[in-house]
């Protein structure tokens, strides 16, 4: 079950940072992200939201590979292959438009983290501010939070265990990094 994440930065830009080093750790296979929304409170109040995995990339893609595949297979059981490839690439690729299109205008149901509570939890961050919402798949625990310490944060929300959000607070705290820089 996926694990949901909150944390509040103080100013605009720590939580695209913070969201790049995770980036960079999902291609090195120590966190698995289902969703990842950064939240932007500017300096007139207004919450801006950006969606940071793209749950219908591929979708047109998608729709194309099996338009091809079945309009081939069509073509081929009426003479004409051509013609059903021709079709199915453009079927599949307005399948995919489609797709992409109704999910822009909110026709389509919200995946991942949903945006009214985003929204709602976004309005409480002070102005001139940013958090990060992830819902995460999996992780390696040790290697995010040696990581994530860099920053200092608020966790505003998280669905983790008492004893996994006490150690997510703690390497988000400046005491922590206090202790970190006396070892070094």
């Amino acid at each position: 079950m996926s694990q949901l994440v909150c944390i509040a930065f103080k100013d605009l830009s720590t939580a695209d940072r913070v969201l790049n080093e995770l980036r960079a750790m999902e291609t090195d296979y120590v966190l698995d992200l289902e969703d990842a929304v950064i939240v932007v409170r500017d300096l007139d109040g207004k919450v801006h939201l950006k969606q940071c995995v793209d749950v219908f990339g591929g979708a047109t893609t998608h729709g194309v590979s099996l338009g091809v595949l079945w309009g081939g297979l069509m073509g081929l059981l009426f003479m004409n292959p051509l013609a059903g490839l021709i079709g199915s690439l453009a079927g599949g690729a307005g399948a995919g438009a489609v797709t992409t299109a109704a999910s822009e205008f909110g026709l389509l149901s919200d995946y991942g983290i949903p945006d009214n509570f985003i929204k709602e939890l976004g309005s409480t961050i002070k102005r001139g501010t940013s958090a990060i919402f992830l819902l995460i798949r999996s992780v390696d625990e040790d290697k995010v939070l040696a990581r994530i310490s860099q920053h200092e944060g608020t966790i505003l929300k998280t669905s983790l265990s008492k004893e996994h959000e006490e150690k997510l607070r703690t390497a988000l705290t400046h005491e922590h990094k206090q202790k970190i820089a006396k070892a070094g």
